[in-house]
């Protein structure tokens, strides 16, 4: 498990612009999983799981509770983004979600993050609002979006 952590921590490094404050360090990840209720997946540029010391290029991190998953982190490298890298990861992660019994997808994000358009393409909504709960690197307060995506079709 060390070198999957590894290579979420290098995604996430590469993946997050440290302005925004959103990426996990390495004990919240291995904290994570920990828990038998949290799972990730490890994408390789063509959205396989990684062969060996194949590169790994995106992964999700997802937590399973009753008849529902959130999506907790979700990172392609930037060298590697718009080419179907993040839908693919949203699509293995509908699959395995609901195979673990999961009838809807939840994620929470900053508003005006551009993954947004993503989500919303997949068929997530947005369900709630929190008002400035993140906050960037100078301070500045940011609202969350609460979306949610029916899988059971």
């Amino acid at each position: 498990m060390n070198d999957d952590v590894d290579r979420i921590m290098a995604v996430m490094s590469a993946g997050f612009d440290p302005f925004w404050g959103e990426a996990w360090n390495r004990r919240q990840v291995e904290d994570a999983l920990r828990f038998g209720n949290t799972h990730y997946f490890l994408a390789s540029p063509n959205g396989e799981q990684p062969v060996g010391d194949e590169f790994t290029a995106g992964f999700s991190l997802s937590r399973t509770g009753f008849e529902e998953e959130e999506l907790l982190l979700l990172a392609v490298m930037p060298e590697y983004r718009n080419r179907g890298l993040g839908r693919s990861l949203l699509n293995t992660l509908k699959m395995t979600a609901s195979a673990r019994g999961a009838k809807r997808l939840l994620l929470e994000m900053r508003k005006g993050n551009p993954a947004e358009s993503l989500y919303r393409d997949f068929g997530f909504q947005v369900i709630g609002e929190r008002a400035e709960y993140y906050r960037t690197s100078d301070g500045q307060r940011i609202d969350a979006i609460t979306f949610a995506c029916d899988i059971t079709r």
